[in-house]
């Protein structure tokens, strides 16, 4: 449950920024260096370098060296715990609204005798 937690925490915190949010929308086009990655943005190469170990820490994002190169390509895990605790935190928050509905249904018919 910790390493979970762990995780999810890594990943949710990686994808608050929007250099990251955008570095993962490019490299769902394929992998990119560091520098092709950099390229879009007001950002030194350091910065960038910065950004994606972000990104390898949460492990949504891989990288590989590749001669003088560093390569990034999306991670084999991307945002599935994230997904599955938004779904399933989306379920608990949809049933709390259908209770809530029942409630104030009853509480309407019960006002209309």
């Amino acid at each position: 449950m910790v390493q979970y937690q762990d995780r999810l925490d890594r990943a949710l915190a990686a994808i608050s920024d929007p250099t990251r949010r955008s570095v993962l929308e490019r490299l769902a086009g394929g992998p990119a260096s560091i520098s092709e990655l950099a390229d879009p943005f007001d950002i030194s190469l350091t910065g960038m370098k910065k950004h994606v170990a972000v990104l390898e820490e949460a492990e949504l994002v891989s990288t590989e060296k590749v001669g003088r190169v560093r390569m990034c390509r999306l991670g084999p895990r991307g945002l599935d715990e994230a997904q599955e605790w938004i779904e399933a935190h989306g379920r608990a928050m949809a049933a709390r609204l259908d209770r809530l509905g029942t409630l104030l249904e009853n509480d309407d018919q019960g006002e209309q005798r």
